[in-house]
């Protein structure tokens, strides 16, 4: 059983930044392709980034790219999303996930994530 728990998030204004991690306990980490999703008020669960297990091979969708940026620290065991200029239209719910795959792969489907953290609130005010 792997236990996922976010933190970092919180309201901060636009343009501004925030830093996410995401603590793994249970297993090495290093067995997990991670991924960040995200939920807005009404919208459906969505990928924002996500990283292979080694760290090598890296996914943003198009809304974040250039400002967020995915990275791993496996002997940490920790994820991270660091958010830079950051926008009302990011404000969402954002979980953390792990998915036990292959070693370049990244995880940006759903039905692929074995291990979903609680996630933590991010609001971005205009």
């Amino acid at each position: 059983q792997v236990q996922l728990v976010e933190s970092g998030g919180g309201l901060v204004q636009a343009g501004g930044s925030l830093r996410l991690s995401c603590v793994t306990s249970g297993r090495f980490l290093s067995n997990y392709a991670m991924g960040w999703f995200r939920q807005a008020p009404g919208k459906e669960r969505e990928v924002v980034a996500a990283i292979s297990r080694s760290g090598g091979n890296t996914y943003y969708s198009a809304s974040v790219k250039g400002r967020f940026t995915i990275s791993r620290d496996n002997a940490k065991n920790t994820v991270y999303l660091q958010m830079n200029s950051l926008k009302p239209e990011d404000t969402a719910v954002y979980y953390c996930a792990a998915d036990l795959t292959s070693l370049a792969r990244v995880t940006i489907s759903e039905s692929d994530v074995d291990y979903w953290g609680q996630g933590t609130q991010v609001t971005v005010s205009s």
